[in-house]
């Protein structure tokens, strides 16, 4: 029978299989989940101009925060003429954070 301190450690590599520290701090702001939110209920792509809509920021606030996003593999980047458009990486995320939670309920399972 194995000790139950070994438990801790189990566990904590699974997780550290399929966390992503860069995409909680991508989403821990306010205004990104505001970005995140608004992107997921549109059916087109949006520009940066669209998006200052939602935040009540400014448009050099709203790039800024869709740089995060983007280096955070959230959203997509299209360039069309001049403008970027952007979308949400919907099935990508989804499939992410459903990773996160089924290591976070493997770890009953090791246990």
């Amino acid at each position: 029978m194995s000790s139950s301190k070994s438990f801790p450690g189990k566990c904590q590599q699974s997780l550290a299989d399929h966390m992503r520290p860069d995409l909680f701090k991508a989403l821990c702001d306010p205004v990104r989940i505001s970005i995140v939110a608004t992107l997921a209920a549109q059916a087109e792509s949006q520009t940066v101009g669209d998006l200052t809509e939602c935040c009540g920021i400014d448009f050099s606030g709203v790039s800024r925060h869709l740089k995060i996003l983007r280096e955070a593999g959230v959203v997509n980047a299209d360039k069309n003429g001049r403008e970027m458009l952007y979308s949400l990486k919907t099935e990508e995320l989804a499939e992410t954070l459903h990773a996160m939670a089924d290591a976070l309920i493997g770890c009953r399972d090791i246990a």
